[in-house]
């Protein structure tokens, strides 16, 4: 994994052997792009890349593609996210030579929640091609300059390439094997769903490390700082692929209202030490669920700071 496949920052950092550190922003719900660039500021500098997300949830927003290029514009570096749900492969290719023509150099390639989940249950979805051949189309565009059908591209786009990776979703024996069947197919980086079940996702890595699957590509563990505990009933309960011991919704609810925020900072700050430590894990993925203005802060207490310059 020495190489450089792009441009990427995010790569450069990895590559070099440090700890990488990355964040997530959710695009607007309209066009609103200073509350966008008002979210910026608070990654600048904090974070390695920020992930820019396409329609998640299924619940229309500002795309990622224009996102990503304010972005670039702001001089942060992007992570542009690409779900199959709702484009067609000329879309998708389109799409992809459009965000390199922009600057990005950072994609993930993401199957999409099902827009039942959304607030446009009618939509048909698209899915065209699975993430798998999502990934392999990526890697074929960049490392072989030809277009799914074979075609020459006249310039390559060069992505550094990423894929989800849910270790907790039922069957919970299968998802080290999915996870090696999108790193086969081109995954230069792997960022994971949030994680609260450590002792699960313990064993799950050292399924990933006795595959020998962290040599051929990046894991970073994704972190989700819990608000309080209304927040952890509601994502137990409601949002698909999550696995919350109910230890650490009775820690949150432990402390008065008022600390609850706090108790789960502490909490994630305890997960970036055991992920700094923890064969296989090459970095944390921050998802502050709209809590940008707190990254800063979560940054310096987990000793993130100041970020590599490579």
């Amino acid at each position: 994994m020495s190489e450089l496949k792009s441009g990427s920052n995010l790569e450069k950092v990895l590559t070099a052997g440090h700890f990488a550190f990355t964040g997530e922003c959710g695009p607007p719900k309209g066009a609103n792009t200073k509350h966008l660039l008002g979210k910026f500021k608070y990654l600048k500098g904090n974070v390695d890349c920020v992930n820019l997300t396409d329609n998640q949830t299924a619940v229309v927003r500002m795309s990622s593609l224009a996102a990503s290029s304010l972005m670039v514009g702001q001089g942060l570096e992007p992570n542009f996210q690409m779900v199959c749900r709702d484009r067609n492969r000329l879309a998708m290719m389109s799409d992809i030579l459009g965000a390199h023509a922009l600057g990005v150099r950072n994609m993930l390639c993401l199957s999409g929640d099902h827009q039942s989940f959304g607030n446009h249950p009618q939509a048909k979805n698209v899915h065209d091609i699975d993430s798998m051949q999502l990934i392999a189309m990526v890697k074929k565009m960049r490392d072989e300059g030809k277009f799914m059908n074979g075609d020459d591209i006249d310039v390559p786009p060069e992505m550094f390439i990423g894929a989800a990776c849910n270790p907790f979703a039922d069957p919970y024996e299968y998802r080290v094997y999915r996870l090696a069947n999108k790193i086969e197919a081109g995954a230069d980086f792997i960022q994971t769903q949030c994680i609260f079940n450590m002792e699960k996702f313990r064993d799950f890595m050292k399924k990933t490390v006795d595959m020998g699957l962290h040599e051929k590509s990046y894991i970073l563990a994704g972190v989700t700082p819990m608000k309080n505990a209304g927040m952890a009933n509601f994502m137990k309960k409601f949002v698909p692929g999550m696995d919350i011991p109910d230890e650490l919704i009775n820690r949150l609810k432990g402390v008065e209202k008022k600390d609850q925020a706090e108790e789960g900072i502490k909490f994630a700050l305890e997960q970036v030490e055991e992920f700094k430590a923890m064969e296989g894990v090459a970095g944390v993925h921050m998802m502050a669920i709209e809590w940008e203005h707190r990254v800063p802060e979560i940054a310096k207490r987990a000793g993130m700071l100041p970020r590599p310059v490579v």
